[in-house]
C-alpha cells in the first residue's frame, strides 16, 4: 500500500465508501493528523479508540478498514508493546508515516499562561516538553490517556485555568486558543506511525520490510544474522529487542530493513531461515515521508 497512491488494493475502497481508520485517541490527535497525511487523497472517517488494543481489534472486528498506530518517537524511543500487538494480531504493516510533532499549549480563549494552574495531556507529551514546563513549576501536570482527549474535556467542561498540550488541529477542532506554540524541547521531534491492516489489502511491493525473529542461546547467534544481512547489502535501519513472555529470558528481535531493487521479503526469508527461530515478515511497504503536522 503506497502512500498517496490510488493503485493496489486501496483502489477497491475508492468511490465505494469512505474508508474507516481507527486511531488511539480522540479526533484532533496526532494519530488523526498522521492518518490524514497518509491517506491524503482519500476520504476517510476516523474511528477513535481508547487503547492500542482496541485500535487493532476494531479492524479485526470489521469496525474499521485500517489502523494507524504510533510505533516509535525520536525522543521517547520505541513503543515496545505495539510491536507485540502487531505481531499477535495476525495483520501486517502496510505503510508508514513519519510526522514532525509540534506540541502546543492551549486553553479556553481569553486566558494567558499566568491564568493556567493545571495542564493535562498524555505522559509522552509531557516528556517532550519538559524544558518549557520546568519554567512554570507552579503549574500542576496531570497525565491523561490522550492529548486531544484532554483538550476535548477542557472544551466540554468549560474548564478555565486548565491547559492542554496537543496539536494545532486539536485547538481548532475544540475551539481552544494556543497560548504558546512549539513548546517541544527538541525540534526534530518525529513520530513514526504504522498503517496496519489485513495482508490481502496491501501491495506485495515496497522498499522496506519489517521482520521479527528469535535466536538460539548460542554466542554470536544475532551477529550471524546481521552478517548475512550485510552480505546481501541490505540496510538495517532499526533493531529492537522485546522479551518473550516464556520465563526463559528469551527475546524477539524486531528489524526494519531497507531493500534495493534486487531483494524482496522472499530472499530475506530464504537466507535467514537457518539462522533464526520464529521468523516472520511483519510487513512489506514503502518508506514513509517526513511531513509536518500543519
Amino acid at each position: 500500500m503506497k502512500q498517496g497512491s490510488h493503485k493496489g488494493a486501496l483502489a477497491c475502497f475508492k468511490k465505494v465508501y469512505i474508508m474507516r481508520i481507527s486511531i488511539q485517541g480522540e479526533q484532533g490527535s496526532f494519530h488523526e493528523v498522521a492518518a490524514r497525511k497518509y491517506f491524503i487523497y482519500d476520504d476517510i472517517d476516523i474511528v477513535p479508540c481508547s487503547s492500542f488494543d482496541h485500535t487493532l481489534n476494531s479492524v479485526k472486528e470489521g469496525e474499521a478498514d485500517f489502523a494507524v498506530m504510533a510505533i516509535e518517537n525520536a525522543r521517547s524511543g520505541s513503543m515496545l508493546y505495539n510491536y507485540t500487538l502487531i505481531r499477535e494480531s495476525g495483520m501486517k504493516i502496510l505503510g508508514e508515516q513519519n510526522l514532525r510533532i509540534v506540541q502546543n499549549l492551549m486553553a479556553l480563549p481569553g486566558q494567558t499562561i499566568a491564568d493556567i494552574f493545571e495542564i493535562r495531556t498524555h505522559p509522552i507529551a509531557i516528556l517532550q516538553c519538559m524544558a518549557f514546563l520546568n519554567n512554570h513549576p507552579s503549574i500542576t501536570l496531570v497525565e491523561s490517556y490522550d492529548t486531544a482527549g484532554s483538550a476535548r474535556e477542557i472544551s466540554l467542561n468549560v474548564a478555565r485555568g486548565v491547559g492542554a498540550i496537543a496539536s494545532s488541529a486539536t485547538a481548532e477542532l475544540y475551539g481552544l486558543e494556543i497560548l504558546e506554540a512549539g513548546i517541544e524541547t527538541y525540534k526534530q521531534n518525529y513520530t513514526r506511525f504504522c498503517v496496519v491492516g489485513p495482508e490481502e489489502q496491501g501491495n506485495r511491493e515496497g522498499n522496506k520490510v519489517s521482520i521479527c525473529f528469535s535466536t538460539s542461546h548460542q554466542p554470536g547467534s544475532l551477529a550471524k544474522v546481521l552478517v548475512k544481512l550485510a552480505e546481501l547489502d541490505i540496510n538495517l535501519s532499526k533493531i529492537q529487542s522485546v522479551p518473550r513472555l516464556n520465563g526463559e529470558w528469551e527475546y524477539m528481535f524486531y528489524l526494519d530493513l531497507e531493500l534495493s531493487k534486487n531483494h524482496n521479503s522472499e530472499v530475506i526469508q530464504r537466507v535467514l531461515k537457518n539462522y533464526t527461530n520464529n521468523l516472520e515478515i511483519l510487513g512489506v511497504y514503502y518508506k514513509g515521508e517526513m511531513v509536518y503536522d500543519n
